[in-house]
């Protein structure tokens, strides 16, 4: 999303969505050699598009409808206070990746946002640490860490509910659920309730952005959401688009 995404998967496919919205410039029609690597990429579109079709339903017809009431009943420093929450949790998957890519840097940026945050920002619905010289750092996860030491990102796959993925991410996903805290949560009900505000939470955020996305909608996506996962791997040593205008519709919000 907005990333949220590490906190539960099912979040992922909106994140994707705020990444394509928030690109300024209609896609650029792709060359020769970008249509040759398509099927490479997306050998399963056939299916991705079946997929998707009904993820983007279920999002028109529920999830979407929520979000807004969600919205109009949630006052502006409440869903800031919800979306900090979720963020200062996933700095313990962040921290945890962050070692396993030995980004030493990285890992005490996270390590001091988490204590931080939890302490003085009342259990992270106060985003301290970035006045502390701690801003927030790009989200990290067990598929980006296995790329990072050189494993094939695989064919690129929508998953029923969970969204875009590729195989890497899919086959992650166990690590992933070991690293998020709220898997640990003895109480069924707190454990579920906590998942849904954090989808709830992060469509909501996405009810503007979504609004710039042009073309079709699949492709958008796909292309949005490969070039995200190749500058998160690479640390921005890549050129990515689509982050920079989310960094900067962050930052509005």
């Amino acid at each position: 999303m907005r990333t949220a995404g590490i906190i539960w998967k099912t979040t992922f496919w909106v994140l994707v969505a705020a990444l394509a919205a928030c690109a300024s410039n209609p896609q650029k029609n792709a060359s020769a050699d970008d249509a040759a690597a398509i099927p490479e990429k997306d050998p399963w579109e056939g299916f991705n598009r079946k997929v998707f079709t009904f993820n983007d339903t279920l999002d028109r017809f529920f999830l979407k409808p929520v979000a807004k009431s969600y919205r109009f009943v949630t006052p502006n420093f409440m869903e800031t206070g919800v979306t900090n929450f979720f963020d200062n949790v996933a700095e313990v998957p962040n921290a945890l990746n962050n070692v396993l890519q030995w980004k030493w840097d990285k890992v005490g940026n996270s390590t001091g946002r988490l204590l931080i945050n939890t302490t003085v920002g009342i259990g992270g619905l106060l985003d301290v640490a970035r006045h502390a010289g701690l801003p927030k750092q790009e989200s990290e996860s067990f598929g980006q860490t296995l790329s990072y030491w050189g494993v094939d990102q695989g064919p690129y796959v929508i998953l029923p509910f969970l969204g875009p993925a590729t195989m890497t991410d899919t086959v992650a996903m166990p690590a992933d659920w070991f690293m998020d805290p709220f898997s640990y949560a003895e109480n069924n009900e707190v454990r579920y309730g906590v998942k849904a505000l954090d989808i709830v939470q992060t469509r909501a955020s996405l009810l503007d952005a979504e609004k710039l996305i042009s073309g079709d909608k699949y492709v958008f996506i796909r292309e949005a959401y490969l070039q995200r996962r190749e500058y998160l791997v690479k640390d921005g040593e890549v050129e990515d688009d689509f982050g920079s205008d989310l960094e900067e519709f962050d930052e509005d919000f």
